[in-house]
């Protein structure tokens, strides 16, 4: 299976980029795991012919090739960060790729509670209908203290979290064999066609 993991951030001592790494590692017997910077992105602005910039093209095409996408996100100000969510703006302006796309989202923070309010505000994002993926339900890998479990090498020294990131990992791969199974190509179609002007009219 081939996923794509998107590191959420521009930061270059993000942590949520080792977790990612990690991941690629850890699970490398199970999935090819290629992780994608947003930070070469550039800052959202709508284009008039609803082109993509190359770096952007580039971005979605690795998404459109994987089977599933995994999202670490950090938190600032109790949501995700401004790169992510201009990287989500471009897709949900022009390729619209992550339409039914398996996701699972994944939080790294330098404190004790994680990320769970940026995770929680993701979910509503990707739930946008110029994004529609397909965000496994119930589940939350929330990493407290990432400097201090993760290191240089992107390895995580924390036993009972790396059993629980497996599990979700597992759940996952059954999510998006599932989600394949479901999904009409028929449906992908007519969501990306979805026009918010054409909608206003009704």
């Amino acid at each position: 299976m081939k996923l794509a993991g998107i590191v959420g951030t521009n930061s270059d001592r993000s942590t949520n980029r080792k977790l990612l790494q990690f991941m690629a590692k850890h699970f490398a017997d199970k999935a090819d795991i290629e992780v994608l910077e947003i930070k070469a992105l550039p800052a959202f602005n709508e284009p008039e012919d609803k082109a993509a910039p190359a770096a952007v093209a580039a971005f979605s095409q690795k998404i459109a090739e994987a089977d599933a996408v995994i999202i670490a996100t950090p938190e600032y100000d109790h949501t995700i960060p401004a790169p992510l969510a201009s990287a989500l703006e471009w897709i949900a302006y022009t390729s619209r790729v992550l339409i039914n796309k398996p996701v699972m989202i994944v939080g790294a923070s330098l404190g004790a509670l994680g990320t769970s309010r940026a995770q929680s505000h993701l979910r509503q994002i990707l739930d946008a209908p110029e994004l529609k993926a397909r965000v496994m339900p119930g589940t939350e890998f929330l990493l407290g203290h990432s400097e201090q479990v993760l290191d240089d090498q992107a390895n995580l020294n924390n036993p009972e979290k790396v059993v629980e990131l497996e599990e979700h990992f597992d759940e996952f791969l059954e999510f998006v064999h599932l989600t394949k199974q479901l999904v009409k190509p028929a449906d992908t179609e007519r969501k990306k066609s979805f026009i918010w002007e054409e909608w206003l009219k009704a």
